[in-house]
């Protein structure tokens, strides 16, 4: 039949794949059909945003709602691995698209980036650049034209956080340049847009004096029971929460009445209900009249146990949205009832690749299998590929529960590769560079490939747009799915993220060639290397055979004199050089992920002493440690539980225990007994910071301290020397201010605030304008070994390469060697700990 032009093409959202709903699913988004309301949710990182309102708006309520996060999380801290920066980014904006499958939510971010702890709304303002971040919210108003806007954090210091406070801040200006045709030129091919009011999500956290009764506050029940779903919103909103697992959010369900305050910031009044006033009715569109009658009876008629019958009656529906007048919620509806026509057919359509990874050129296998599960009359008509050379005319009809299965080799066609779009350029402290503006506030990338298969139902025409992915069947959890992408057809990683090197002498750098493309590749590789260094051999000549990886080793030659620079391994085959690296991070509550990042090596000569061979090392929530210990020239056992006791102990030099383990490790207590007993025997132990929640044991420590949450967020700050001879400043390296120069997003975090008088405290720095805090650095001997608790942030130095944070980290792990000395009493400075920071 002739296709119309008016046809709205059914997107899978994202990389999530495409699940048949229940019936009592299908109930609910043909309820959602007659209602045509918005609200827009913001706040400033994943995690930030209330799911309880969430799921109640947009499950009760039956509202489009979508979060709007300012960052995606990237300069926070990992609770499930090593990834930070960019990477836990990347895991972090995944958990929040897991977090609105479950909610019902939809997502969007702005360009801004997460550089770590901010204490002021100006220095994230400015960090930002809050003209470009102010126009990334002006643009998400305007392209999703809510009705209401709810902000999660007030506009001042009660956020508790820069960018909670930033966040607030720029919505309410962006409340009003929206509606603004002259604000931001960029912005002119979109409609202005006028949200009917603004408000803040008060809680007690905020104040304690807000109730029902409070002038502007608007109060609603969230805590309602969805009898179709069979949980209540605040049951909902914990699995969705639960999705937040890097940031240790897991959380228990609720159940019963659940009160959420909403006070109006601007905008219209309301009196009863956040919606007072607006037009949530198809009547708000013109031609819209018509529409209301239709989805009443398909409501009415909704067969659970036959849900095609009421196929005829969602195309006549279609057909009344498609003579409305133009709007997002034309094209909001149509895109709804198309699913909704998928939904109640029961049809399966979905496009598999041979290989998850493809480069351009390539010809892959795909599988296509297609399939009616109703009696209703369906004619698959065509298949038209997007990134892949596909356009097949079939005509075939799909019996019923008839499956339709066929393969066809074909050629990758698109030429961009598939790394997250914001990840794509390099980017600065504070926004990600975004050349193509079309992306800007996507949570994600399109998938790579895509097919648009066009049906015939019952006479009328439907459009389904399917993601190619790639699936296999693992034995233990089943089916699984993870996106196909666009690669470059071979790999060069380098096996590490820095390398420092203390003398002269060459050090290995091997250079792994990974291939993608299934055919034999030859080429050159090469090392690009910074001015005063040199590697041998200058190149080496490969040929790698289909799946074979090879690993090519080079000599790196450093120059005489401290140095600092990058690395960049290059395959060259004919005219087309090839220099991306690839690292997949796989977790079980997120699709797998693939970033391409230039194969590059921060290295840096440096005066670097060190004493001992042997270091242990207890995995905490997740650190690069070891790497920088071995790239130190130590030999590291990274322990288990097991593992940790009194004889293997007497094996080491010193002892590491990674970030947070004294809140992830449930054994902490048990094996700090015997690490204590290896302390006490003189061995050293450097335990690095925790946070003041969900500590596993308070025993992890040889005398007395309290942590707090104590930071200091510039990375910049001043840190002045309290104990300028003691041993950890003096050997094997000497410390000077220069080893604190080049440190990223921070100094450290989770300060202990009090500690006993047997601790030194080596450290003294502060943010501007802040008293000083002391408890960066303890330091203690116990028996005949030494204790140290830091909460400097060696977990985003080390793998950075700084030089002076592997100078100091040296030195604590080579305080063993100082056993027979003593801190001068002179220069000890017991009481300036025992205040609080």
């Amino acid at each position: 039949m002739r296709l119309i032009a008016l046809l709205l093409a059914l997107s899978v959202a994202g990389h999530a794949q495409y699940r048949q709903p229940h019936a009592a699913a299908i109930s609910q988004k043909l309820k959602k059909l007659n209602f045509l309301g918005s609200v827009l949710y913001v706040a400033a990182h994943p995690d930030d945003e209330n799911t309880r309102v969430i799921a109640y708006l947009a499950n009760e309520r039956l509202a489009t709602t979508a979060y709007l996060s300012m960052t995606r999380g990237d300069g926070g801290q990992n609770l499930i691995g090593p990834e930070i920066r960019d990477e836990l980014g990347l895991i972090r904006t995944q958990e929040l698209l897991a977090a609105r499958r479950i909610d019902g939510g939809l997502q969007f971010f702005t360009r801004a980036n997460d550089f770590g702890f901010s204490k002021n709304v100006n220095e994230t303002l400015s960090v930002w650049g809050k003209d470009v971040v102010l126009s990334d919210v002006v643009r998400v108003i305007r392209q999703f034209q809510p009705d209401v806007i709810i902000n999660r954090f007030p506009p001042d210091e009660r956020a508790g956080h820069g960018h909670h406070t930033a966040s607030a801040v720029l919505s309410l200006e962006a409340f009003n340049l929206a509606a603004r045709p002259s604000a931001f030129k960029e912005l002119a091919h979109l409609k202005p847009w006028q949200p009917a009011r603004i408000y803040l999500n008060t809680g007690r956290f905020f104040s304690n004096t807000v109730d029902e009764n409070t002038p502007g506050v608007t109060v609603l029940n969230v805590g309602g029971y969805n009898t179709l779903l069979g949980k209540s919103y605040s049951e909902i909103a914990a699995e969705s929460r639960s999705q937040h697992k890097s940031q240790g959010f897991g959380s228990s369900g609720r159940r019963g009445n659940a009160n959420e305050f909403f006070e109006l910031a601007g905008g219209k009044p309301a009196h009863h209900d956040i919606f007072d006033g607006i037009n949530t009715t198809w009547t708000r569109l013109k031609g819209g009249e018509m529409v209301i009658p239709l989805v009443e009876k398909a409501i009415k008629d909704f067969n659970p146990e036959k849900p095609h019958e009421i196929i005829p009656q969602l195309l006549l529906v279609r057909k009344a949205i498609q003579g409305v007048e133009e709007s997002v919620w034309k094209h909001r509806k149509l895109e709804e009832v198309n699913q909704l026509i998928r939904d109640c057919l029961g049809l399966f359509a979905e496009v598999t690749a041979g290989r998850f990874w493809v480069s351009p050129g390539d010809r892959v296998n795909f599988s296509f299998e297609v399939i009616n599960r109703s009696p209703a009359n369906v004619v698959l008509l065509s298949l038209q590929g997007r990134g892949v050379a596909l356009d097949t005319v079939l005509k075939k009809k799909l019996d019923f529960n008839e499956g339709l299965i066929f393969r066809a080799d074909k050629t990758i066609s698109r030429e961009e590769f598939s790394d997250p779009y914001w990840l794509r350029e390099p980017h600065g402290t504070g926004i990600f560079t975004v050349n193509d503006e079309s992306l800007i506030g996507k949570p994600e990338n399109d998938p790579a490939l895509q097919v648009t298969a066009t049906f015939d139902v019952m006479g009328e025409p439907l459009e389904l747009t399917l993601p190619v992915v790639f699936k296999w069947t693992d034995p233990v959890r089943g089916e699984l799915y993870r996106p196909v992408e666009v690669t470059p057809p071979v790999f060069v990683n380098l096996q590490q993220g820095a390398m420092v090197f203390p003398s002269d002498q060459p050090v290995e750098v091997p250079v792994t060639l990974k291939p993608v493309r299934p055919e034999r590749q030859r080429g050159t590789l090469r090392l690009e290397v910074p001015e005063g260094w040199r590697c041998e051999p200058e190149a080496h000549h490969y040929e790698l055979a289909v799946q074979e990886e090879q690993v090519k080793v080079f000599r790196l030659f450093p120059p005489a004199y401290p140095s600092t620079g990058r690395i960049t391994a290059v395959a060259q085959a004919d005219d087309q050089k090839f220099f991306r690296s690839v690292k997949t991070i796989s977790y079980d509550h997120i699709p797998v992920q693939t970033l391409m990042p230039p194969a590059q090596l921060n290295v840096a000569r440096i005066d670097l002493k060190k004493e001992g061979n042997r270091i242990g090392y207890i995995r905490g929530a997740g650190d690069d440690i070891p790497a920088a210990l071995r790239n130190m020239g130590y030999e590291v056992w990274e322990m288990r539980d097991d593992e940790v006791t009194t004889d293997n102990l007497r094996m080491l030099d010193a002892v590491v225990v990674g970030v947070r383990a004294v809140n992830t490790n449930d054994r902490i207590g048990i094996l700090m007994k015997a690490l204590l007993q290896y302390v006490q025997e003189g061995g050293t132990l450097v335990m690095q910071y925790n946070t003041t929640a969900r500590l596993e044991s308070s025993a992890f420590a040889p005398y007395p301290l309290t942590l707090s949450r104590t930071r200091v967020t510039e990375e910049d700050a001043e840190v002045r020397f309290l104990l300028p001879d003691h041993p950890v400043l003096n050997h094997p390296n000497k410390i000077t201010a220069a080893d604190f120069s080049g440190w990223v997003q921070e100094r450290g975090l989770y300060f202990p605030g009090t500690w006993d008088s047997a601790y030194d405290a080596v450290l003294s720095m502060n943010d501007t304008g802040e008293p000083p805090a002391n408890g960066s650095l303890l330091v203690a001997r116990y028996g005949k070994g030494w204790f140290v608790y830091t909460g400097l942030s060696f977990f985003r130095q080390l793998p950075e390469g700084v030089p002076g944070a592997y100078r100091l980290f040296a030195n604590l792990v080579s305080l063993r060697s100082t056993n027979n000395n003593t801190v001068p009493e002179v220069n000890r400075n017991k009481k300036s700990g025992r205040r609080r920071n």
